[in-house]
């Protein structure tokens, strides 16, 4: 069986909590509405530091942070490539179309996972994944490692 490693970057002090999905149900993002639990997730590291950077408007305030990086291994047969997405996935602010795909995927219970595109580097993508799902018992999550920002990015 074929795995996919995707990266997840959290605060440390959020780390024994973070694939479980609460923080995107109170502060929707681009693939959740409120209160649909999802896990967002990236397929590099470099794609999971991107999308936490484009979406802090200060960087001085990830310099004075502690920050860990883990790794989940998930399953090919637990993840979700979708052939057709909204065609406005792309639109800032997120739209709301993207928000109910996301959720009637969760709503379904299909797979433990989705992949869907980056807005912030194209061609690359994040993972969805739904730890209420039957299957994300199967996604193995691997110890947290300490992860910093570049103080150059000042």
């Amino acid at each position: 069986m074929s795995e996919a490693v995707v990266w997840r970057i959290c605060e440390r002090g959020y780390s024994p909590a973070a694939f479980a999905g609460k923080g995107s149900a109170r502060r929707p993002g681009r693939w959740n509405l409120p209160g649909t639990c999802v896990v967002y997730c990236a397929e590099s590291r470099s794609l999971a530091a991107l999308e936490i950077l484009v979406n802090v408007r200060d960087s001085q305030l990830l310099l004075g942070r502690k920050w860990v990086m883990i790794a989940a291994v998930l399953p090919s047969d637990t993840i979700e490539r979708p052939a057709r997405i909204p065609a406005n996935w792309q639109d800032n602010p997120p739209p709301r179309e993207t928000q109910e795909y996301g959720a009637r995927w969760v709503a379904t219970a299909r797979t433990a996972a989705l992949r869907v595109p980056s807005v912030v580097v194209h061609g690359e993508f994040n993972y969805l994944l739904n730890p209420a799902h039957p299957d994300f018992a199967r996604v193995r999550l691997l110890a947290p490692e300490p992860f910093r920002f570049d103080p150059g990015l000042d």
